[in-house]
C-alpha cells in the first residue's frame, strides 16, 4: 500500500489481494517512466513527458493510448484492457482505463490524473 498503513493487530504492512492488487500493479506500471527501472528500459510509459508536450494533437493521444495498452498486455497478464482514453487539458493529463480481470467478467475502471507542477 502506498500509504504504508499498518495492520492494527500485527503491526505489519497490509497486503493487497485480488482486484486491489491488480489495480495497484496497473497504477504502478502507468506511473513508471521509461528507463526508470534498471535493467528494464522498456518498462513504463511516458505519461509525465506527455504533460510537457507542446502539441495536443489527437495523434499523440492515440499513440499514448496504444503504448498504455501494449504496456499492460506485456507486463500485467491478469488484466485485459478493453478501452483507454486520455484527455490533456491545461496542466492536467487524465487517463481512464477500462479493463476486465481474468475469471471476473465485471468491468473495472482505473483513473489516473497527473498534474504539471511548474
Amino acid at each position: 500500500d502506498v500509504n504504508m498503513t499498518l495492520h492494527p493487530e500485527s503491526g505489519d504492512l497490509v497486503l493487497k489481494y485480488d482486484m486491489n492488487a491488480i489495480k495497484r500493479s496497473v497504477k504502478n506500471l502507468l506511473t513508471t517512466n521509461l528507463y526508470e527501472r534498471p535493467f528494464k528500459p522498456s518498462l513504463g510509459v511516458n505519461l509525465t513527458g506527455m504533460l510537457f508536450e507542446l502539441s495536443t494533437s489527437t495523434t499523440d493521444r492515440i499513440v499514448l493510448e496504444q503504448d498504455i495498452t501494449s504496456l499492460i498486455n506485456n507486463f500485467e497478464p491478469r488484466a485485459n484492457i478493453t478501452n483507454v482514453s486520455s484527455k490533456l487539458s491545461g496542466n492536467d493529463l487524465d487517463v481512464t482505463m477500462y479493463m476486465t480481470i481474468q475469471n471476473d467478467p465485471r468491468p473495472q475502471e482505473i483513473n489516473i490524473t497527473l498534474q504539471r507542477v511548474r
